[in-house]
């Protein structure tokens, strides 16, 4: 046999070696793909059967509906013409004095989110749909939140880990009213894992984004505004800036004064939704000195959190993360209205807290997290259904301000010096800038 013939055997042998262990890579992508897809699948059927059953929604339905009168009719979703379609959708007629006027109050470039939703003339369908994004948004940002602080919990702690993050009360309730808020939690967690990686440019276009609910980001993002600057972390500021700039541009081009507008309906959204800060929720119980006590806290608040701004406006990156968990868990009793519906968004604050307990304590940290996650998971669900208030539609309690804001704001000071501390090993797995 020639050496030429040789040579031929020789790669054709190759590329059959080669091809034949492509196609168990290849297999494996596809099975993957179908089980996926599969799931996705039963996830969204599921919804639909739950949607078909128990009507809901409102916080989705207010976008889609605005979202739909602006693409189909021109009208604002900001209009009085819109928010009486959605009051017909809600109660079969227009709300009355000191009913909830569901009226739309994100930036309008917020339907971007919500566009692709109001292509389909069916609420249920899309509502099924969009609470099937909700769902995976709560698993990814789970995931996603357990990378950025680096926690790599046993596989029983772990599992429980996952599910709780899908059960528990500020999951459910956001999820079950198709609050966006879920979204904005994700798109936040994301940009966190782009600025430790130096993805300026992405974790950019990922803060601007999470702008689409701006007051429960507001605190978040002047900190790590004011850390880049610290930094010298000039693609982060011009990204974020540049986005927002484009983002608000193009909603003008649909609705020109839609900044008024939007404006407008925030500034008249503590009317009909008054119970939206610790002072207002203590006043319900104490009328008399409710104010006073949302004064001090509030106060308290911003001296605190301006305190660990100048101290860690030029912080490492672990240092950075406690400070933005921290800007995250008291941005909720800042006075700034909100409302434990969207409380999910101090998630990232929970791993971080859990992965310093099980570091410090080890074996007995398990337990200790394990009981943190029963409590997370039912107990907060618990204090709920008990402090039920009775009537046609339930309302929770304004207890529910403070158990899981109180027991993270603990955790945080807890963890404070080990967490802005280079010597401690735990946090010493954390990326050196």
């Amino acid at each position: 046999m020639n050496y030429n013939m040789k040579k031929l055997l020789s790669e054709t042998y190759g590329r059959n070696i080669l091809r034949n262990r492509r196609k168990p890579a290849n297999y494996l992508w596809i099975g993957a793909l179908v089980l996926v897809l599969a799931v996705l699948g039963g996830l969204g059927y599921a919804n639909f059967r739950y949607v078909e059953q128990n009507p809901g929604g409102n916080d989705f339905l207010v976008h889609w509906m605005g979202t739909k009168n602006l693409i189909n009719n021109g009208v604002s979703p900001y209009s009085d013409e819109t928010a009486l379609l959605v009051q017909n959708a809600v109660y079969g007629r227009p709300a009355r004095a000191g009913e909830q006027e569901f009226r739309m109050a994100y930036p309008l470039y917020s339907i971007i989110v919500f566009l692709p939703f109001a292509l389909s003339k069916d609420f249920i369908i899309s509502r099924a749909a969009w609470m099937t994004l909700l769902e995976v948004s709560l698993v990814l940002m789970a995931f996603l939140s357990l990378l950025l602080v680096r926690w790599k919990p046993g596989l029983g702690i772990l599992a429980l880990f996952y599910l709780f993050s899908m059960i528990w009360y500020h999951a459910t309730r956001p999820l079950v009213n198709g609050n966006a808020v879920i979204l904005v939690a994700l798109l936040l967690v994301s940009s966190l894992l782009a600025i430790r990686y130096k993805a300026d440019e992405l974790a950019g276009v990922l803060l601007a984004f999470s702008t689409i609910k701006p007051q429960i980001v507001i605190l978040v993002l002047v900190y790590i505004l004011i850390w880049a600057i610290g930094k010298w972390r000039w693609k982060l500021i011009s990204w974020f800036f540049v986005s927002l700039v484009v983002l608000s541009a193009s909603a003008a081009l649909l609705v020109p004064d839609w900044i008024l507008q939007n404006i407008r309906e925030v500034l008249r959204y503590p009317e009909f939704n008054p119970l939206g800060s610790p002072g207002a929720a203590i006043g319900v119980w104490v009328p008399w000195l409710g104010k006073r006590i949302g004064y001090a806290i509030s106060a308290l608040v911003g001296i605190t959190l301006f305190v660990e701004w100048i101290i860690h406006r030029k912080a490492d990156f672990k240092a950075f993360l406690w400070t933005v968990c921290l800007t995250l868990v008291l941005s909720q009793w800042s006075g700034i209205h909100t409302d434990p519906g969207n409380f999910i968004i101090v998630f990232p604050a929970i791993p971080l807290v859990m992965s310093g307990i099980q570091d410090r304590w080890h074996a007995a940290g398990n337990w200790v997290n394990l009981i943190l996650i029963l409590f997370f998971s039912f107990g907060i669900w618990g204090i709920f259904l008990g402090t039920l208030t009775p009537g046609e539609l339930p309302v929770q309690s304004p207890v529910m301000f403070f158990p899981l804001v109180g027991i993270l704001l603990l955790g945080m000071i807890w963890i404070r010096w080990w967490a802005t501390h280079r010597q401690i090993n735990w946090i010493d797995q954390f990326e050196e800038e």
